[in-house]
């Protein structure tokens, strides 16, 4: 294209046909009627300008006769050498000068979308810690608008679930004290009537009553969010459980060990003594293992009792809901410990399920998460 543009604009300009155009490399380049190597003129001939080692770039040659024996020899570098060399788009330069570009772009992509991603990365993290601590500290409310005011909403929700959760406290205890007298009164009225068989069957009523509030109350107390996060030993806390289950004659075996595990303590201990209780009333003895890892804590509860028909392991966690045959509250129990041992567990992020085992019995299984993100908010 070079050769044929280049004679053509002769042809047009100086209306010459014999004129020869060609390429020719510096090595087999020859001057002088073709005789003389360019490599073999002295250096002050000015061949320099046409040696660029270590590079051999394509030399342009034109040749015109001016007159009968007389020739114009014309020899010049392209401006752009490189283009015409092998594997030119593909140097070393170009490749380099290629990657640094292609990483500086990267750089600043992976910088703007980090600015851009960490105010939602903090309200992520905000609202996973909500779900286990109500009195997590609040959200900053700073960066662009629109964050800004995600994280003011966000705060005032958590100030409204708060207030909501005090005010259901309040009541539930409120509407239990109030419940203690008049029961209190119908228990001194019912001890003074004649009929020993009324009398009896008045105060079971009031007995079963009472229970009923007593309950109540402590399910709000089991479900109190304020306590304080600590780290606890789970070993620890399941050998002080299974210490005082001996005592009242039932048995409890535990294996394996566990890290200490940041949790509310009261509310981690009400979760596995009601686990424990109700694996040694309804199966006698209990056998806990424990399976520790980076990720979760997973705590197995096996009793040797009846077991629970699938149908009824989910119906088994709701309020003052008894599978013991019995209708004495004294036997079976007020039917609130797996909703709130279940309600605990939620609260740290885990949660509880329930299987029968192969070979008889019931297997309570508590999985709780360890916490991965400790950034602060």
């Amino acid at each position: 294209m070079v050769v044929d543009n280049f004679r053509a604009v002769l042809a047009q300009e100086l209306n010459l046909d014999e004129v020869v155009v060609e390429f020719s490399r510096p090595e087999t380049l020859r001057v002088f009627n073709n005789e003389v190597l360019l490599h073999d003129l002295p250096a002050r001939w000015g061949q320099h300008s046409l040696l660029l080692e270590p590079l051999s770039p394509p030399i342009l040659v034109v040749q015109l006769e001016l007159e009968a024996g007389t020739w114009l020899y014309v020899a010049t570098l392209l401006p752009m050498p490189e283009l015409l060399g092998e594997h030119a788009w593909f140097s070393r330069e170009r490749l380099l000068a290629g990657l640094i570009v292609l990483l500086s772009v990267l750089g600043l992509s992976l910088v703007g979308i980090r600015s851009a991603t960490r105010p939602l990365a903090r309200l992520a993290r905000a609202a996973r810690q909500l779900g286990r601590d109500l009195d997590a500290p609040p959200l900053r409310e700073s960066g662009p608008r629109e964050v800004a005011a995600t994280a003011v909403a966000f705060n005032r929700m958590q100030e409204r679930i708060r207030e909501q959760v005090d005010e259901r406290e309040r009541l539930f205890s409120a509407i239990s004290h109030d419940l203690k007298t008049p029961i209190t009164r119908m228990r001194l009225r019912a001890e003074m009537l004649d009929d020993p068989q009324q009398r009896e069957r008045f105060c079971a009523a009031l007995d079963e009553l009472s229970l009923l509030v007593k309950g109540a109350l402590a399910s709000v107390k089991g479900l109190d969010l304020h306590e304080t996060v600590a780290a606890v030993a789970p070993r620890t806390v399941l050998d002080e459980l299974a210490d005082e289950l001996t005592l009242q004659g039932g048995e409890v075996t535990i294996a394996g060990h566990a890290a200490p595990l940041p949790v509310k303590p009261l509310a981690f201990k009400r979760c596995l003594a009601n686990l424990l209780e109700n694996a040694v009333f309804y199966g006698r003895r209990a056998e806990v293992t424990l399976d520790d890892g980076p990720e979760r804590l997973r705590i197995a509860i096996r009793d040797h009792g009846p077991g629970i028909p699938p149908g009824e392991r989910e119906r088994v966690f709701s309020p003052f809901v008894r599978l013991e045959p019995s209708r004495s509250r004294h036997t079976g129990g007020s039917g609130l410990g797996l909703g709130i041992a279940r309600h605990i567990a939620r609260a740290m992020g885990g949660d509880i399920a329930l299987a029968n085992h192969p070979e008889g019995g019931l297997v309570a299984t508590l999985v709780v998460p360890r916490p991965q993100d400790v950034s602060p908010l």
